[in-house]
């Protein structure tokens, strides 16, 4: 692999400075030829001029956060950083290479989860080239190679996780969204190493069921979130119906006999579980009329 190769090129401020007023001096040298009729002078004045501008042509820019990578006739001889005008043999190749933060987000995929549903997800990816050399040379373009990568990682990590599960110890797609954050920049760093380039930050921006399954999703959610409710309705209704007959039993209020009880239990739980409120019947017989 090629190995990026920092370089430092002098000032170009004080190199145009100089050849300004080189520049200067031989067309002074021009003038007095065709002044004084001398040949030589004239002569000696346009080679000058020529590989004066020559030098000019080594003048380069380096705006910040951003890097030249040189090359002399193919082969790569290093990497400029320092920002500001400088200048190099004007025989480099100077290829402009930006190294600020990028973001690229996903086009939205349709894949099947770990259980086989399809759905729509799309991811947002955060980078930037940190070896120059390897993002020139090692692969074509880095730019669309670093958008391949990252939706190929996107899908390939959807077909591993369920969209959603009740289970707490499974991860899911939905429910555990900082640890499919770092599992999906990992294996997308993973691709990228090769051509130079770090991935910061990567997470989902779009995650749904696909059209076709949505409706019914969406009916499984809710039935299972009213199961879940009635669960806990149930559960909760059970621990007061035993707290009053304990409190019943332990202060001597009424004693009951199984039957009593099992009435008791049945009055309350359709009063604790039911959607709407209960119509009260006073009794006034005796406890088994």
């Amino acid at each position: 692999m090629v190995q990026e190769i920092p370089r430092s090129a002098p000032s170009g401020v004080l190199v145009l400075i100089i050849l300004l007023v080189a520049l200067g001096l031989d067309i002074v040298l021009f003038l007095l030829g065709i002044g004084t009729g001398s040949p030589w002078a004239i002569v000696a004045s346009i080679p000058l001029f020529i590989f004066i501008i020559f030098l000019l042509v080594g003048l380069f820019m380096v705006n910040p956060n951003e890097a030249r990578v040189m090359q002399l006739f193919g082969r790569y001889v290093g990497t400029v950083s320092e920002q500001g005008l400088r200048w190099a043999n004007p025989f480099y190749s100077k290829q402009r290479i930006s190294v600020r933060v990028r973001n690229f987000e996903t086009d939205r995929s349709k894949v099947n989860d770990a259980d086989g549903n399809p759905i729509e997800i799309a991811a947002v990816v955060v980078w930037r080239v940190v070896e120059t050399a390897e993002a020139t040379f090692e692969v074509d373009d880095y730019v669309n190679f670093m958008h391949v990568q990252s939706e190929a990682a996107v899908r390939n990590l959807a077909v591993q996780y369920p969209y959603d599960t009740r289970e707490e110890s499974k991860t899911s797609l939905r429910g555990n969204t900082e640890e499919i954050a770092g599992q999906l920049k990992t294996e997308i760093q993973g691709r990228l190493h090769k051509a130079g380039l770090e991935v910061l930050e990567a997470r989902i921006t779009h995650l749904a069921y696909a059209p076709e399954i949505a409706a019914a999703m969406l009916q499984r959610q809710q039935a299972g979130a009213i199961l879940e409710a009635r669960e806990r309705i149930v559960e909760g209704a059970v621990s007061m119906v035993q707290t009053a007959l304990d409190n019943l039993s332990s202060r001597g209020i009424v004693e009951l006999d199984e039957e009593r009880k099992a009435t008791m239990v049945s009055n309350l739980l359709v009063v604790l579980c039911g959607d709407k409120g209960t119509q009260p019947v006073v009794n006034t017989g005796s406890l088994y009329q």
